[in-house]
Formats: C-alpha cells, sequence, structure tokens
C-alpha cells in the first residue's frame, strides 16, 4: 500500500496530452496509473505505448504503472478504480483525459459529410469520464482531500472540429461545474482546463496536413507536460477550493503560479481570439 505520497489515474494516456500529464505528476514524485488501449508500437495509427509512459513517469521520478482499461467498457473502469484503491489505498488525482479522436476530426465540412463515428467521443470522451469521477469520488471523499481535473480546450464556446467535439468539451466543462457543487465542504476539488495548441504526434500530423492552418499554431503550441505541472501545482495550493468548478485557462493557471514551459516561454491564451469560459448561474435546483 502507498502511504503519504501522491498517487493519480491519467486516463488515455498513450500518448499526447495524457502521456506529458502523466510524466509531469511523475516529475512531482507521484505513483501514477497510466491508462489506455495501445500496449504495443504499431497497434495504433499515432506512436505511443501505457507502457512507455509509464517507464517516462518512472524515469522522471515518480513510479509509472501501466494499465490497459478500454475506457468503453464500464467494468473495466470499475476494475480500475478497485486495483488502485487495493494497492494503494488512496487516489489524489483523477485526470480524465481518455477520449476518441476520430482521424478525420479536422477534415473540413460539414458534419453530415463526415463519418457518425465523430460521435464516439461523447462515450470515450464524456460518459467514461463520468463513471470515471464517480469511482474517484468514492476513494476521494472519505479522505477529505482530492483534485478531478478535466482536459478541454476553447472548443467548449467557440466552432472547433464540429459539433459532436464541441460538445464534449462543454461537457467536461459542465461536469467541473456541477460535480463541484456536489463536492462542497468535502475538500475534493474539481476543474476543467483548457489546453491550447499541443505539440503532439497528432498535431505534427495536422501541420503536415493543413499547414497554412496549423503551422502558426505549432509555432508556440505548449508542451504536453506544461498542464500536468499546472495540475500538480493546483493540488499543491491551499486554495484550491476556491477554484473548484471553474473552467480555466491554463495559460493563464500558469501565471497565477509562476509557471512556464520550456525554455521559459509563458504560452500565449486565446481567450481573445477564440473566446472565455462559460459562467455558471449560481442558481442550484435539487
Amino acid at each position: 500500500m502507498t502511504q503519504n505520497k501522491l498517487v493519480a489515474i491519467v486516463t488515455g494516456a498513450s500518448r499526447g496530452a495524457g502521456r506529458g500529464i502523466a510524466e509531469a505528476l511523475g516529475a512531482a514524485g507521484a505513483t501514477v496509473y497510466v491508462t489506455g488501449r495501445t500496449e504495443h508500437e504499431g497497434a495504433a495509427p499515432l506512436p505511443g505505448t501505457i507502457h512507455a509512459t509509464a517507464a517516462a513517469v518512472t524515469a522522471a521520478g515518480g513510479h509509472g504503472i501501466a494499465v490497459r482499461t478500454d475506457h468503453a467498457d464500464d467494468d473495466a473502469i470499475a476494475s480500475l478504480f478497485a486495483r488502485v484503491a487495493a494497492e494503494a489505498g488512496q487516489l489524489d488525482i483523477l485526470v480524465n483525459n481518455a477520449a476518441i479522436i476520430h482521424d478525420e476530426l479536422i477534415t473540413p465540412g460539414p458534419f453530415w459529410e463526415k463519418p457518425a463515428a465523430l460521435a464516439d467521443i461523447l462515450d470515450v470522451g464524456l460518459r467514461c469520464h463520468y463513471l470515471a469521477s464517480w469511482h474517484a469520488a468514492r476513494l476521494m471523499v472519505p479522505r477529505g482531500r482530492g483534485l478531478i481535473a478535466f482536459t478541454s480546450s476553447f472548443g467548449s464556446v467557440c466552432y472547433m472540429h464540429g459539433p459532436a467535439y464541441g460538445a464534449q468539451k462543454a461537457g467536461v466543462d459542465k461536469f467541473a461545474a456541477d460535480m463541484a457543487v456536489d463536492f462542497a465542504g468535502t475538500g475534493v476539488a474539481t476543474v476543467s482546463i483548457w489546453m491550447g495548441p499541443l505539440r503532439t504526434e497528432r498535431m505534427a500530423r495536422a501541420v503536415a496536413a493543413r499547414p497554412d492552418q496549423y503551422a502558426p499554431f505549432a509555432a508556440v503550441a505548449e508542451t504536453p507536460d506544461f498542464t500536468g505541472r499546472l495540475i500538480a501545482a493546483l493540488y499543491a495550493d491551499p486554495e484550491i477550493t476556491s477554484l473548484s468548478g471553474q473552467t480555466l485557462i491554463g495559460a493563464e493557471l500558469a501565471q497565477r503560479y509562476g509557471i512556464t514551459d520550456d525554455a521559459g516561454k509563458q504560452p500565449p491564451s486565446y481567450r481573445e481570439m477564440l473566446g472565455a469560459p462559460r459562467v455558471p448561474h449560481p442558481a442550484i435546483v435539487r
């Protein structure tokens, strides 16, 4: 059993944002359960595996544990949390990042001319986050401490990649807002973090396919571990509950904590260009 050491779950961590977040939490000394479906290179269109991420977490100073998890399978999600409870005896941070991103997500055109499978992001990317949070709450609330973070984007409020993607991002922002109402007084906090363009394998593919649109963003893109360092700082913040329920722009949150990206760069906020987080109405109807 892990005692007095940060324990985290990062979902969808074979590559991209999930891998970077897991590594950053590892650098903070955490035991990180790394979930996803890819166990072998070549099994997915993009490089990366849960085992490679777990090894990177350990190399960064933490303890990486790879757990193959199909987040479309309710029983697999339940099994993941049961394993964490049995092995670690606690859960401090849950990062809900898993999502099905269709290869045609950035293909131009209206949604009805694209595959209906783009809507799969509402299952693995929204429903699975609800279930993971449900299980996490049952581990966190009795201990009186915890953080559930959702990875989101400006696509929550502006048109970005079509209605399915936008609904998923708006949905996780709403999860954070409403779960915070239920968590009030428990010591558990929940936030949604808008990431900027990320320097990932998927970004590289987008730049190659549509350089005119994506190359300028790639030039100032955030590293995947940048959001992980923000999450570590959030958890360590004694005032974290004052932020619970909020949708936060990562680049702006970094200024609060004095965090920069690689080479000391301060990633830009796209608030003026792409929009601001919605502020929930304070009414509560039970």
